[in-house]
């Protein structure tokens, strides 16, 4: 089976930001992205959870997409000039698709 080379986006961030960044993946036209909730997870300032939490401000979500190379470094830029001032972790990783098509 042949496989095509493409870049996955994840970016963890916080959920008052999650509309804007769907906003701005939308407005440059990424073809699809799924989001799910951050249950948990330690970091610089230590562990969190979502148990307990009341606030919807204090949630976090993980976002991730599958872009074609030459897409990414304008949505990157997007990416940064929003998370940038937020809490927010952003990686680029390579993987493979079998479904090119749906990219």
């Amino acid at each position: 089976m042949d496989t095509t080379p493409k870049k996955r986006l994840e970016i963890v961030i916080e959920a008052p930001v999650l509309d804007r960044l769907c906003r701005r993946l939308d407005k440059l036209k990424v073809s699809g992205y799924t989001v799910m909730p951050a249950v948990s997870g330690r970091g610089k300032n230590g562990s969190w959870s979502r148990k307990g939490e009341i606030s919807e401000s204090q949630r976090m979500f993980v976002l991730f997409a599958v872009l074609d190379e030459k897409d990414l470094s304008p949505v990157l830029d997007e990416v940064y000039a929003l998370v940038s001032s937020q809490i927010g972790i952003v990686t680029v990783s390579n993987v493979e698709v079998i479904r090119a098509d749906h990219f």
